[in-house]
């Protein structure tokens, strides 16, 4: 059974059987906003959202960026799927938006902190989009086998304003890969700046 994880969690990437996770797929889903118009017409607005992921080394050097400007990491070990422009137009579908998969055994070995984040690439802000949601599992871009653990982000009025997310962080500790839900919006209007936010906050 997948784990729900609430902000803060901070949980072992290991099966109850005691196998360690390697090849995981990070999957991002979100909704588009849905709108009552005049006389009660409803209408959808589509969001983007840019996920993306930044690898940093034990000293918190940024080493690499992964999103949909660069979809591969030096070493292979982190591709992403590509760009999503609208999200789901027709409420929740359980299907993911953009997909990061990673192959933590071909990290690069100076490597130790990967953050998930997620930017609004229309500055829609987060108070509007329905739900955001991050899951962990096991196959391909294309397709669930296992899923692991679940985070969900509501839209929420303390959000208003915010253009960006930071999700999680998959870090290792004692030699062990874990992930960590942070959940946490930022007002940074681009990645560059989200990076620099994550850097002295989430490190």
């Amino acid at each position: 059974m997948a784990i729900n994880l609430v902000k803060g969690d901070k949980i072992k990437l290991e099966k109850d059987n005691g196998t360690k996770l390697t090849n995981i797929c990070v999957g991002l889903n979100w909704g588009a906003i849905q709108k009552k118009g005049f006389l009660g017409i409803k209408s959808t607005e589509t969001v983007d959202l840019d996920a993306s992921v930044a690898v940093f080394a034990d000293n918190n050097n940024l080493l690499e960026t992964i999103y949909f400007g660069n979809l591969k990491s030096r070493d292979g070990s982190i591709k992403h799927s590509g760009d999503d422009r609208t999200g789901d137009e027709g409420g929740k579908d359980e299907l993911d938006n953009e997909v990061i998969t990673i192959d933590l055994s071909k990290v690069s070995s100076g490597a130790t902190k990967i953050v998930v984040m997620l930017n609004s690439f229309k500055g829609q802000d987060f108070a509007t989009i329905p739900y955001a949601t991050m899951r962990i599992y096991e196959g391909t871009s294309k397709k669930v086998d296992s899923v692991f653990a679940n985070y969900n982000i509501s839209s929420d009025p303390k959000f208003s304003g915010f253009v960006a997310l930071v999700l999680g962080k998959i870090y290792k500790h004692n030699g062990e890969w874990k992930v960590e839900a942070i959940g946490e919006p930022t007002r940074d209007k681009n990645l560059k700046d989200t990076i620099t936010t994550v850097t002295q906050k989430f490190l």
